[in-house]
């Protein structure tokens, strides 16, 4: 029975007095005679909430936190700052937790609490989308990089698409939202930005931006609009500063490895593709339910890309490399001094010549990088072959050699002499335009078997190809006699 029945209950049917009631329910005699003569029972919030410890410090915070009204909002009074400063000024001898109490109603009444109160959505769908920068580390190649991760995601679904690069530069933004449309199947109307570099030049007044000309092209190519944050309110785009975070949780733990970039971002394509199977809160279907439904809502892809390649000038320096975007890389040395054109990608360089290609390159991010492709040096080094041994781009290059390609530069190298022998050994090198690398290592392992010392030698056992039934197999296009019969080789006795 609720001791409030109880009480009265004894009193007017069972005659109890107050003094037995007080006894039976641990009550106070004042508390049984409320309850007796019917006032509010249990706990009542007092009308005017007093701070008796704080006493005349109550004028001092008041006027510390009307000062912050003006100040900016990563530099203003926080509770425990204030703590702080009543110790060491005031001689406050309370509690942190008074403090705390009393600060947080102060700011509430003078307007500055931050809200902590969201408003329930539900998208439209096909209709908005998010994207964001996240950066994390990566083993390419064994050595680890410190790679950024482009993010788009949609408000509707939840679907998500991550690929890494590694920078935020233009191109790398531009390239993102390309690889995200393809992944979606369509582009959305709106995508809502941070204030970033590669899209906003300056940012204005309200919600006025200034855009970058590239990005205005590249927005008015695809047909949506931006939407950019208000500065230091990046919750207006949560869905997507969640997704950072869950890729990096999930995708990249344990740190991630991969042979070449393009290894990694694979990988984690299949990852997106295959999240989708549960239900976000508030939703009664699956995420990749949704994202199904959501295809036919988005805008067309174009028949044809954006061109997001960016075209220089150049000339080829006395090291046969060009400049571009800060780093060098080679060409073939017969063209220094040649004016050419460097078209860049966002994964690769291309170099052309009066039209003709004549280099192709993995793009360098950085300064005073060189990317050198040790085929463009070698007619060079065979006139100059004491260069053989310090020259960059063969020292690199025979860092990934097979042990028996070494062998086979010794063996010149005492054949014929040194000068002459790295002159050979270059012919050898320059096999590798034509023919692919597991065989010219094939024939290198056959000609140290064989002692062959001369690139003639190497270059005879690329000819013939095994058969798989230990026969060789002529050329083609060469002329070879016909299989001997054995049956007529008794008749020769009698010819004379």
């Amino acid at each position: 029975m609720d001791q409030y029945e109880l009480i009265r209950t004894g009193y007017r049917v069972y005659g109890k007095s107050i003094s037995e009631l007080a006894r039976l329910t641990g009550h106070s005699r004042n508390t049984v005679k409320k309850a007796i003569r019917g006032e509010p029972w249990g706990y009542r919030e007092r009308e005017h909430q007093a701070f008796p410890a704080l006493g005349e410090h109550l004028a001092v915070i008041d006027g510390w936190l009307e000062g912050d009204r003006d100040k900016p909002c990563k530099q203003r009074h926080t509770a425990r700052r204030i703590y702080h400063r009543l110790i060491e000024e005031q001689g406050f001898k309370g509690s942190e937790s008074t403090v705390r109490r009393y600060v947080r109603l102060a700011k509430m009444q003078l307007g500055m609490g931050g809200s902590c109160a969201f408003i329930p959505c539900d998208p439209e769908a096909g209709y908005e989308g998010e994207v964001d920068w996240g950066g994390a580390i990566a083993l390419i190649g064994g050595e680890a990089q410190r790679l950024k991760f482009f993010c788009m995601r949609s408000k509707y679904s939840g679907k998500h698409f991550v690929r890494f690069y590694p920078c935020e530069r233009q191109q790398a933004f531009f390239d993102g939202h390309e690889q995200a449309f393809a992944f979606f199947g369509g582009v959305f109307p709106i995508l809502i930005y941070d204030n970033l570099a590669a899209a906003v030049r300056k940012v204005m007044r309200g919600k006025d931006r200034q855009e970058q000309e590239a990005f205005s092209k590249f927005k008015a190519y695809y047909s949506f609009d931006a939407r950019f944050c208000t500065p230091g309110k990046a919750h207006e785009k949560g869905g997507v500063e969640g997704l950072v975070g869950l890729a990096r949780r999930n995708y990249m733990v344990p740190v991630p490895e991969a042979e070449r970039l393009e290894e990694l971002n694979e990988k984690v394509l299949q990852q997106c593709l295959s999240y989708g199977s549960h239900k976000m809160a508030g939703r009664d279907r699956t995420v990749n339910v949704l994202y199904e439904e959501e295809k036919k809502h988005l805008l067309p892809l174009p028949q044809e890309g954006f061109s997001n390649v960016k075209c220089l000038d150049g000339r080829v320096d006395k090291y046969a490399t060009v400049v571009a975007d800060k780093n060098r890389y080679s060409v073939p040395s017969a063209y220094a001094g040649f004016k050419v054109k460097v078209l860049l990608y966002v994964d690769r360089v291309e170099i052309f010549s009066n039209g003709k290609k004549i280099a192709d390159h993995e793009r360098m991010y950085g300064n005073n990088k060189w990317c050198l492709h040790a085929d463009h040096y070698l007619e060079l080094i065979q006139q100059r072959p004491r260069a053989f041994h310090s020259a960059r781009p063969i020292r690199q290059w025979r860092e990934s050699w097979p042990k028996s390609l070494h062998v086979l530069l010794e063996r010149f190298c005492q054949a014929q002499g040194e000068t002459k022998g790295i002159k050979d050994f270059v012919n050898v090198l320059m096999l590798y335009r034509d023919h692919s690398a597991e065989a010219i290592e094939t024939a290198v392992e056959l000609a140290g078997k064989n002692r062959v010392s001369t690139s003639e030698g190497v270059r005879h056992l690329l000819a013939p190809k095994d058969s798989g039934d230990g026969t060789i197999e002529c050329l083609s296009g060469w002329p070879s006699l016909p299989p001997g019969d054995v049956a007529v080789y008794g008749q020769l006795g009698g010819v004379s």
